[in-house]
């Protein structure tokens, strides 16, 4: 229900009767509550979403590194398959062969942890584990907000029959779901159960 069409149930209410006044005050608090609710639910998904992109794409980073690292371990490998085919090499290729893997065995330690800079393989898998618990944490939070804004919106109908209806069991079983609603809407930004 949009605020328009409460402004208008309030208006259509009538001013004297109190029942009719106290429905239509709690359905204005419900359908702001079920705007917060929208609101929350759209940034939860919103963040689960994008966390989830930046977890995936600091694990490709990490398999980037792996796929790198691996490559440079191999070549120094190769290097050195090379030099114990050859004993005798002449000093200065065999020099330069030792220098290039010493370089290449260098860089792939680094690969494994770049402190400075933080996208060494260990710093790439703690900040992918944090994207994902951030995710993880928008993903308990929006089913919360999905309950409350159906909730809140049944709520409201009830709330709306019973102006016209006359009806106190709608009243109650509205103001009770609207209750569930509010509820549900707190839990989903707390996370308290």
């Amino acid at each position: 229900m949009e605020a328009q069409e409460t402004a208008e149930l309030i208006e259509q209410s009538g001013h004297g009767d109190s029942k009719k006044n106290r429905s239509a005050l709690t359905i204005s608090i419900l359908a702001m509550v079920l705007a917060i609710a929208s609101l929350g639910g759209s940034n939860a998904m919103k963040e689960a979403t994008q966390e989830n992109i930046l977890a995936a794409n600091a694990y490709a980073f990490y398999q980037a590194k792996n796929i790198r690292q691996t490559s440079y371990k191999l070549a120094a490998t190769d290097l050195e398959l090379q030099l114990a085919r050859e004993p005798n090499m002449n000093a200065t290729a065999k020099a330069m062969f030792e220098k290039k893997i010493e370089d290449y065995k260098k860089t792939a330690e680094r690969y494994e942890s770049e402190p400075e800079n933080k996208e060494g393989k260990k710093e790439l898998m703690v900040r992918a584990k944090e994207h994902e618990a951030a995710r993880d944490h928008a993903m308990r939070q929006d089913p919360w907000f999905d309950y409350a804004e159906g909730m809140l919106q049944i709520a409201i109908v009830l709330l709306s029959v019973s102006i016209v209806a006359s009806m106190p069991a709608l009243y109650w079983a509205g103001t009770v779901l609207g209750s569930l609603g509010f509820v549900s809407t707190l839990n989903g930004y707390l996370l308290l159960f």
